[in-house]
């Protein structure tokens, strides 16, 4: 899966959500995907929340397969920012 491939995936669940903030999730050099409200993208932009993950992984959590709180526990992702932003990911993502 592709930074784009995942921001196709999540397109749908984030404009008919009630996210109302703005997380990043930052692949290093695999690109970046931007939560902006209701609005996705593959540009870098400041964000509220940073969330370093693997695409990998960022894939696995797109599916399903991977829980948030078990990942972060997992230290499979480092959250740098407003942790309550994070904590929004799991309604975001179920």
């Amino acid at each position: 899966m592709t930074i784009q491939e995942a921001k196709e995936a999540l397109t749908e669940r984030v404009a008919n959500s009630n996210f109302d903030r703005v997380l990043k999730f930052d692949c290093g050099e695999d690109g970046v995907l931007v939560i902006n409200r209701h609005e996705l993208s593959t540009e870098d932009a400041e964000a509220e929340c940073t969330i370093a993950i693997t695409l990998e992984d960022l894939h696995s959590l797109v599916k399903g397969e991977l829980n948030p709180v078990a990942g972060f526990m997992q230290g499979k992702l480092r959250v740098d920012g407003d942790m309550g932003v994070a904590m929004q990911l799991q309604n975001l993502l179920s």
